[in-house]
């Protein structure tokens, strides 16, 4: 019974890191390349990293949002489906 528990809370976790990985890596790849170009040009301006990471998060978020919620919704029905099964 502990097996099962462990496997969907595992599932759960796997999925969770599928989905929140895109718009992360976006914000890190954004926010280094302005830092970089920051740095560069000696231009210290605290809002065009924030703003630029935004605009990636909300850009990946646009994009792949209908693939995230597929997954997020697959495992809401395989939770609640199974959750029956795992109570008896």
């Amino acid at each position: 019974m502990e097996s099962v528990f462990i496997g969907a809370a595992r599932e759960a976790l796997l999925v969770t890191v599928l989905v929140s990985a895109p718009p992360i890596l976006a914000a890190l790849l954004v926010g280094l390349s302005i830092s970089i170009i920051q740095a560069l040009t000696q231009v210290q301006e605290q809002t065009l990293g924030v703003f630029g990471k935004m605009v990636a998060v909300f850009g990946t978020l646009f994009f792949l949002g209908y693939w995230m919620a597929g997954h997020i919704t697959r495992l809401g029905q395989v939770i609640f489906t199974e959750f029956p099964n795992w109570v008896h």
